[in-house]
C-alpha cells in the first residue's frame, strides 16, 4: 500500500491512544489514595476505591470530648483501625456491621492529642491508609456535678432531684440538655434553676408511690460556658415509696399522719409559738430532709446551745424539726408554745419518726408565716406548676 494512504491511519491510531490515554487519567478528587476503575459499556468510568473520612477532621483542635468522632469509608470496608491517646492507649470504639464505619465509644480527655491508624480496603482490592491526628480542647477550668440523693435508696413522694454545681453555671441550657430522668410509671416533671449553682427535678405533682426512677447527668465534656467544662458524669438509680403525708394545723394543735390515702395516725402537737414572728412553724409543703434519734439544738439568740432532744426528724434549714418533748405535753394539743419546731410526746414522736422516709412531704397549714426559698434546700413545693416550669432553661 502507498505510504500517503498508510498515514492517516497512524494519525488515526495516535488520535484513538490520546483519547484514552485521557480516560485512564481521569479520576475523583478529594486527596484521598484512589486507584481507577474499569470503564462502564456506557464510555463512562467508575471509581472503586475507598475513600476514607475523619470526623473531626485530621488537624483539627479544640474538639469537646463528647463531640462525635468517626472514621467512615465509601467504595470499600476498614481492615484494621485503631485511635491513640498520647500515651499510646487504645480508644474504645465500635466497627459497624458492614465494617465501613467505626466511632468512639467512650468519652475523649481534655487537652490530648488523638491520632488514627490503620486501613481501608477498596473495591479494587487496593489498600489506603486510615491516618491523621486532632487535638481535644482545654478547658479554662472544670465544674463538677453532685447530688444527695443516695444511689438504690427510698425517697419519699415529695423528694425533689437536687443536682449541685461546684461553681456557678453560666450556659445553663447547655447543662440542662444533658440531664435525663427516666421513670417507671411515667411521672411528669420539669428540671428548675434555683441558684446559679443548683437545678432541681420536681414532678408536676407528688411522685407515684412505689416508682422508680433513673438519672442521668451526662455532663463530662459539656461546655458549661465561658471555657468552663463539666468535670463528671453522674448516674442515680432510686426507688420512692409508700405514699406518706403528714398534715400539722397550727391552730387545731394537730399533727395527722395519712399513709397511702387513709388517716393512719392522729397526734396532739404545739407548733411555733406566735408572739414572735421568727418562731413562727411555717405554712407550706416541708420535705423530710434528715432524721437523728438523738440531736442538739443550738440557738444562742434565744439562750439555748447543745439542747439534746430525742427522735428528731429535719423538715427544713430554718430549724424546724418534729421531736420528742416532753416538757410541752400539757401544751400539745392546746397551745403553740415551741421555738419553731413541731414538740410531740415522746411516744409519738418515735412513731413518726420510725414510719417517716426522707422526701416526705409535711404540709403545714394555719400559722401567719410562709415557707420561703431562705428556709432549706427543699423549697420546691411552694411554687405553682406554671412557675416552676418558667424556672426551667429550655424553651417548653
Amino acid at each position: 500500500m502507498p505510504a500517503s494512504r498508510r498515514r492517516p491511519l497512524t494519525l488515526l491510531a495516535f488520535a484513538l491512544v490520546a483519547i484514552l490515554g485521557l480516560a485512564a487519567c481521569t479520576g475523583s478528587g478529594g486527596g484521598s489514595s484512589t486507584a481507577q476503575g474499569a470503564p462502564n459499556g456506557d464510555g463512562t468510568s467508575t471509581d472503586s476505591s475507598a475513600s476514607v473520612s475523619l470526623e473531626p477532621g485530621a488537624g483539627s483542635d479544640d474538639v469537646a470530648p463528647r463531640d462525635p468522632v468517626s472514621v467512615t469509608v465509601q467504595n470499600g470496608t476498614i481492615t484494621e483501625v485503631a485511635l491513640t491517646n498520647p500515651e499510646g492507649e487504645e480508644v474504645e470504639g465500635e466497627l459497624s456491621e458492614d465494617k465501613t464505619s467505626w466511632s468512639v465509644a467512650e468519652p475523649l480527655g481534655y487537652g490530648k492529642k488523638y491520632t488514627w491508624s490503620g486501613s481501608a480496603k477498596g473495591a479494587d482490592g487496593k489498600a489506603v491508609p486510615i491516618k491523621g491526628s486532632f487535638t481535644t480542647v482545654s478547658p479554662s477550668a472544670t465544674n463538677g456535678v453532685s447530688s444527695l440523693i443516695g444511689d438504690g435508696r427510698t425517697y419519699g413522694i415529695a423528694m425533689p432531684i437536687r443536682l449541685e454545681f461546684d461553681a456557678p453555671v453560666k450556659d445553663k441550657a447547655a447543662v440542662e440538655k444533658a440531664l435525663h430522668v427516666e421513670t417507671s410509671p411515667e411521672n411528669e416533671g420539669s428540671w428548675a434553676w434555683l441558684s446559679d449553682n443548683a437545678v432541681h427535678w420536681r414532678p408536676k405533682e407528688y411522685w407515684q408511690p412505689n416508682t422508680e426512677v433513673k438519672v442521668r447527668a451526662d455532663l463530662y465534656g459539656v461546655n458549661f460556658g465561658d471555657g468552663v467544662y463539666g468535670a463528671n458524669d453522674l448516674s442515680l438509680d432510686f426507688s420512692i415509696g409508700r405514699a406518706q403525708i403528714a398534715k400539722g394545723n397550727t391552730q387545731t394543735h394537730r399533727f395527722e399522719i395519712y399513709r397511702d390515702g387513709e388517716k393512719v395516725a392522729d397526734y396532739p402537737a404545739s407548733y411555733g409559738r406566735e408572739s414572735d414572728p421568727n418562731l413562727v412553724t411555717r405554712s407550706g409543703v416541708h420535705v423530710v430532709m434528715s432524721k437523728h434519734d438523738k440531736y442538739f439544738m443550738n440557738n444562742p439568740g434565744y439562750g439555748y446551745e447543745d439542747f439534746e432532744v430525742d427522735w428528731a426528724v429535719r423538715l427544713s434549714n430554718n430549724g424546724e424539726f418534729t421531736h420528742s418533748a416532753p416538757w410541752s405535753v400539757k401544751d400539745q394539743g392546746n397551745a403553740n408554745v415551741s421555738h419553731g419546731c413541731i414538740n410531740l410526746s415522746a411516744t409519738d414522736a418515735k412513731a413518726y419518726f420510725d414510719s417517716a422516709l426522707p422526701g416526705d412531704p409535711v404540709e403545714i397549714t394555719g400559722s401567719t408565716q410562709e415557707l420561703q426559698e431562705r428556709d432549706g434546700l427543699y423549697y420546691d413545693w411552694i411554687y405553682s406548676w406554671e412557675e416552676w416550669q418558667s424556672f426551667s432553661a429550655l424553651d417548653s
